[in-house]
This record gives C-alpha cells, sequence and structure tokens, in this order.
C-alpha cells in the first residue's frame, strides 16, 4: 500500500489518539485497578474526550502534523515539549474553570501526563524514524533541466517522509525509447515529464505505453506543485490559467460570503473588548487616529478603502516601500508581530470588500508596479483578497519584486485549489503563526 502525504497525516492523528487514550486508561487502572473501566465511562470519558479534541487542534497549529518538520532532532523535541506544556495549560484551566465537567482531576491529572509524555515521545520518535527510513513508494524517473526540476530533486532528497525517490534523473529528451529503457531499467512507477513532451507524437505514444504499464505519468509541473504546494510560474502559460483557474472554486465563491458575513459578525462581537482595549493603547502611543485607512485593490482590480490599527507615527507613507522603520510605536510592533492591527478589517469582511481567506490586498502603486514586471500577477485580483492567504502563512514577507513573485507561486496554487477545507487548515496556520509570534 502507498503511503501518500495524507495517510501519513491520518496514520500520526490517529497514533496520537491512541496514546491519548491508552494514557488515560492506564492511570485510571493504576488509581482504580479492576474497576477503571467504569470510572473511565462514567466520569472521565466525555470532558477527558473534550479536552483531547482540543489537544489534537493544539498539535495541529502547533505543525505536529506538519510533515516538513517530523525530524529526530532537538528542535522537534523542543516544539513537542512546547506544545504538552500548552496543552497541559489548557486542561487544567478546562477542568477547574468549567465545573459542569463535574471532575477536577489533580492527582490522574499529573499521572496522566506523565504516562502521556512518555508513550507520545516513543511513539514520535518511531513513527519519525519510520516516515524517514522506509522505502519510497513513488520511485521517480525526472525528466528535464531548470530550476523547477532542480527544486523538485532538491525537495525531495530533503524530504523522504514525503513518500518520493528520484531514482533516475534526466537532462536529454531526444530519445523515446531510451526514456522508455530508464524507466523500466530504474523499475519506477512515476515519470515526471515537462508538458511539451506531452504534444510530441512519439513521446506520446511512449507515455501512452508506460500508462498501460502501470507507471503514472505526470507533468513535472503536476508533481511540482504537488511536494512544494505551490505553482511554478516558469512552467505555465495562458492556456494553464484557462485550464486550471476559471472553474476552480467557481461555487465555493458563492457560498463563502454568506458564511463569512455571519463569522464575522460573531467574531467582532466576541472580540469587541479586545478591539476597544487596543483601540486605547494606540490612542496613547502616540497622537494620530486610531484606525488607519490605506487605498488597496480588491476583486477585478477594484480599490477599497481599508482598515487596520495605526501602528506607526503619522506621517507615514504608504505600504511596501516605505521602510522607515523607525517611526513604528512599541505597540505598534506588538500589533504586527501578533497580527492585532488588522482587527479593524472586521468591517470590510462585513462590507463584503476582503474574505477571511484570499490574496493579500495590494496599495494602489504596488500593484500597478508589479503586474507590469511578474507575468499574471493581475491573476490575483480573481478573487477577493483575505485577511490571510495560503502565500501569507507560507511566504509572508517580500521585500523585493522577485521575492513577490515567488509568492505569487502560492496565491496562483491557492487560486487553484480553493475550497472550505483548504481555507479551514489557513487559518489554523494563521492562528499557529500569531501563537508563535506572541510567544516570541
Amino acid at each position: 500500500m502507498k503511503l501518500t502525504a495524507g495517510i501519513k497525516t491520518f496514520s500520526l492523528f490517529l497514533g496520537d489518539i491512541a496514546a491519548l487514550y491508552a494514557s488515560l486508561l492506564a492511570t485510571l487502572a493504576l488509581r482504580y485497578g479492576s474497576g477503571f473501566y467504569e470510572k473511565f465511562i462514567d466520569v472521565h470519558a466525555v470532558p477527558f474526550t473534550i479536552v483531547f479534541v482540543l489537544w489534537i487542534v493544539i498539535f495541529y497549529v502547533s505543525g505536529l502534523y506538519d510533515l516538513r518538520q517530523l525530524r529526530n532532532n532537538i528542535d522537534f523535541l523542543k516544539t513537542l515539549a512546547l506544545v504538552i506544556f500548552v496543552s497541559a495549560t489548557v486542561a487544567v484551566m478546562l477542568f477547574y474553570f468549567i465545573p459542569s465537567f463535574g471532575i477536577a482531576p489533580k492527582t490522574n491529572l499529573f499521572i496522566f501526563l506523565v504516562i502521556f509524555i512518555v508513550i507520545e515521545i516513543m511513539w514520535r520518535r518511531l513513527a519519525n524514524t519510520l516516515l524517514a527510513s522506509r522505502e519510497a513508494p513513488n520511485k521517480v524517473v525526472l525528466v528535464g533541466n531548470g530550476s523547477v526540476v532542480e527544486e523538485i530533486a532538491k525537495t525531495i532528497d530533503e524530504n523522504p517522509q514525503f513518500g518520493y525517490a528520484v531514482v533516475k534523473r534526466i537532462h536529454e529528451q531526444n530519445d523515446p525509447k531510451a526514456l522508455e529503457r530508464a524507466v523500466e531499467e530504474s523499475r519506477a512507477n512515476v515519470i515526471a515529464v515537462p508538458r511539451h513532451l506531452k504534444k510530441e507524437t512519439a513521446f506520446a505514444l511512449m507515455l501512452y505505453e508506460l500508462l498501460g504499464k502501470g507507471t503514472l505519468v505526470i507533468d513535472v509541473s503536476d508533481l511540482y506543485e504537488r511536494i512544494l504546494r505551490k505553482v511554478p510560474l516558469t512552467d505555465i502559460e495562458e492556456t494553464w490559467f484557462l485550464e486550471n483557474i476559471e472553474g476552480a472554486g467557481r461555487y465555493y465563491d458563492s457560498l463563502k460570503r454568506a458564511g463569512e458575513f455571519l463569522l464575522a459578525l460573531i467574531a467582532a462581537t466576541i472580540l469587541l473588548p479586545i478591539e476597544l482595549l487596543v483601540a486605547l493603547f494606540v490612542k496613547l502611543s502616540s497622537p494620530g487616529p486610531v484606525i488607519y485607512r490605506q487605498t488597496r485593490i480588491g476583486k477585478n482590480g477594484k480599490t477599497f478603502m481599508l482598515y487596520k490599527f495605526r501602528t506607526m507615527r503619522v506621517a507615514e507613507k504608504n505600504g511596501w516601500l516605505d521602510t522607515d522603520k523607525t517611526r513604528i510605536t512599541g505597540i505598534g510592533k506588538i500589533l504586527r508581530s501578533t497580527h492585532l492591527d488588522e482587527l479593524p478589517q472586521f468591517i470590510n469582511l462585513l462590507r463584503g470588500d476582503v474574505s477571511f481567506v484570499g490574496p493579500r490586498p495590494d496599495f494602489i502603486e504596488f500593484y500597478e508596479k508589479l503586474k507590469d514586471v511578474i507575468p499574471y500577477y493581475s491573476i490575483r485580483t480573481i478573487v477577493k483578497p483575505g485577511i490571510t492567504g495560503w502565500a501569507q502563512v507560507t511566504f509572508p514577507v517580500t521585500e523585493s519584486a522577485e521575492q513577490t513573485k515567488e509568492r505569487l507561486c502560492y496565491d496562483i496554487y491557492y487560486l487553484k485549489n480553493r475550497s472550505l477545507i483548504f481555507d479551514i487548515l489557513i487559518i489554523l496556520k494563521t492562528l499557529r503563526t500569531v501563537v508563535t509570534a506572541a510567544g516570541k
């Protein structure tokens, strides 16, 4: 059975669930002997299940299901230790501040944490080892030259837990028979080829033969997407957008607005005390308005007014080109690092200017300049901009047009794959970024 990235992630999830309940049952067995199961069913099952659900969310937000981070090194152990500490704190708060739970386990919770730490560390170290050491189920013949192919090869080599291994590199593509022999001799079950080869008759016939023998034939650009979760700008053209973007997410976009309005209204109401407190701090930090208004580019290239808490002293310039960081106030640094300066954007959400998730809304001069120097840059505006987005959580800072071009690769990947599940994952990753920044 081939272990795809999804299966591997789900296996980690199931392993963590098993570790949690095994630790709880072991704790109860130590405390109550043969009557432990009755104690589990009657008293502990429901409240601990609620706690475990929150723990799994914390695990995800902290990156414990990100295959790129699964290494048996000190950084992973530090992350795991911090996650368990945060999760334990959440458990204590829930048990002792929510009376409806019906229990406030002191000794049991302590014993549970000790047992879980041991089991979880052993399980995760074993899982990391197995994911990295087992034979890759996807043996790839990689065809072509250029930066895209090199980046694929480098990423696969550095991340064996993805389940891919490049067993053969072929730089020249002028002999279909030689290419077929390379696949057969290396016993590859995947061949990644440049898109243009499929349009050449001799190569198309050979690839068709390989397909009939059970070999997966995939475009280099598609393999790049699967592994790096972005789109290679250098390997796509206008027809690619017509085939992949034009209809992608159309029905989801039409349903998204109603849900976002309701969620924005609820979230803005719940967070109102924090918003008022931040507004007070901004007012006291320096003279000037509490809310800063910026004209941004929205859907279909139309402009709108974006609202944020002011983080700099007055007379600041708009946007990306303002490099005078000395004007950032003390409270402004905190607001920027935690993204609390973006709370007023609930106004924009309610007005329909932006979505929770989408490409970053550009400044006018920024947009006008870059759409002339970066291919396909204007395609970002076919959807509403977002408070957060796939590009924002994976490539958060750009300081040049070249870096913005790299960030566009992630924006286009989002446009192609946007969905409710993807949006939820992006929001969870955003929460992880906020929590990490707050802890620094």
